[in-house]
């Protein structure tokens, strides 16, 4: 009888110890998946510093463009124009083509900016960002004169479709924010909710586009890569949590 109780324990030990492994593997096989799956992610900010990022056309950055408890701020105090003073749209240094971009921004009251992408950065051919690059719509939609403009307000694919719903935070909130562009489909998401879905380049496209302010800007609409950039519209706006994973 002895003799079977310990042979009893000791294969309820071996079992024990098969377990453990087992759930010591899986534990071990998430955490790499996880950590892969993260790995997809590119950080554009780095919550710290400038770096990764230029005004439109220079080498460097404006210094408006300024680190601010941990947000990318445009701090337009000094303001010229419809711009800031040593300011500017600033773009990302690489270029992305199919891509998944999330990020937060907020605005100051009454304020105006945006994320713009497909940016091309030929100044020898275009003056400004938006010459080239769709964007989404950075606003405060209480505030800001172009609230009251259909196809302008905050999530809008800016003068060619509106936001299928009213997402916004008001201004001096954060905004969490998504742009996912992919084999030529297109979607916005704002806080959580899909608010504009569109399909790039097809005839459909086309006729948006020449109904848009854009119609006469050469080749606008048709890119399929290019920089992201961060709009100064004169207004203090600021951005986090920048990253994008390309698809």
């Amino acid at each position: 009888m002895l003799k079977n109780y310990i042979a009893a324990l000791a294969m309820l030990s071996l079992l024990g110890c098969q377990s453990t492994d087992q759930e010591t593997t899986t534990m071990a096989d998430n955490n790499q998946n996880q950590t892969e799956n993260e790995g997809d992610w590119i950080s554009l900010f780095d919550g710290k510093t400038t770096q990764g990022w230029h005004t439109y056309g220079k080498d460097s950055i404006g210094r408006a463009w300024i680190v601010d408890d941990g947000a990318l701020h445009l701090d337009a105090s000094n303001k010229k124009d419809w711009q800031t003073s040593d300011g500017g749209d600033i773009v990302s240094e690489r270029e992305f083509d199919d891509f998944h971009l999330q990020l937060e921004w907020k605005v100051a009251e009454n304020g105006n900016s945006g994320i713009i992408f497909y940016v091309q950065e030929d100044t020898s051919k275009y003056d400004y960002t938006w010459n080239t690059g769709l964007e989404m719509q950075v606003l405060d939609n209480n505030g800001h004169p172009d609230a009251k403009i259909h196809k302008h307000r905050a999530g809008d694919l800016y003068d060619l479709i509106a936001s299928s719903a009213e997402t916004v935070k008001p201004a001096g909130e954060w905004n969490q924010v998504e742009i996912i562009s992919n084999k030529g489909q297109l979607e916005f998401h704002q806080n959580g909710q899909k608010v504009v879905e569109t399909t790039l380049w097809d005839d459909n496209w086309r006729e948006l586009v020449a109904g848009s302010k854009f119609a006469d800007m050469p080749g606008w609409g048709s890119f399929k890569s290019g920089k992201i950039a961060l709009q100064d519209h004169g207004d203090n706006v600021w951005f986090r949590n920048i990253r994008i994973k390309e698809l």
